[in-house]
């Protein structure tokens, strides 16, 4: 996988939370993730990818993070993980995903995205094809950590 296709989503990541979330993430580690592996936190926003890319964008973050999160996004104080700070997770892995796929355009790339589905619950896991790698890039905030796990295969690449 190449590294511009995971600074897309760096970038549309950072972008995403300074402009709507009013935090500033920095990015920290970057590793690859292994088959069966959980993933990086407690509540993650999934969005597939198809066509040119195909894969999926996992916005991750650990409960009392989200909750930070999605305050800030929603300007209203959230104290508990219900169906309202969920849908923000969502919508926040829609945003970072079309902001990515806005990148992806501009270098003539074409995909398409999924409507995202949200999971919660400790080791939750995210299933992958086999042949398709998986980059986790963890982030810390203001808000505290966080992560994009983004597994990719782009037309073309080998």
């Amino acid at each position: 996988m190449k590294v511009e296709y995971i600074n897309a989503f760096i970038e549309s990541t950072i972008n995403a939370l300074k402009t709507m979330v009013m935090i500033t993430p920095k990015r920290d580690k970057i590793s690859v993730k292994k088959d069966g592996e959980s993933a990086s936190f407690d509540i993650s926003g999934l969005i597939g990818l198809a066509g040119e890319a195909v894969g999926s964008v996992v916005l991750s973050f650990p409960e009392e993070t989200a909750l930070k999160v999605v305050s800030n996004f929603i300007g209203e104080e959230l104290t508990t993980v219900d169906s309202d700070v969920l849908d923000a997770i969502g919508e926040l892995t829609n945003i970072i995903a079309g902001g990515a796929k806005k990148i992806f355009s501009e270098r003539g790339y074409s995909f398409k995205i999924s409507i995202p589905n949200v999971v919660h619950g400790k080791d939750h896991k995210i299933n992958r094809p086999k042949d398709v790698p998986c980059i986790s890039v963890t982030f810390t905030s203001d808000a505290g950590p966080f992560a994009i796990e983004i597994s990719l295969k782009v037309a073309g690449d080998k």
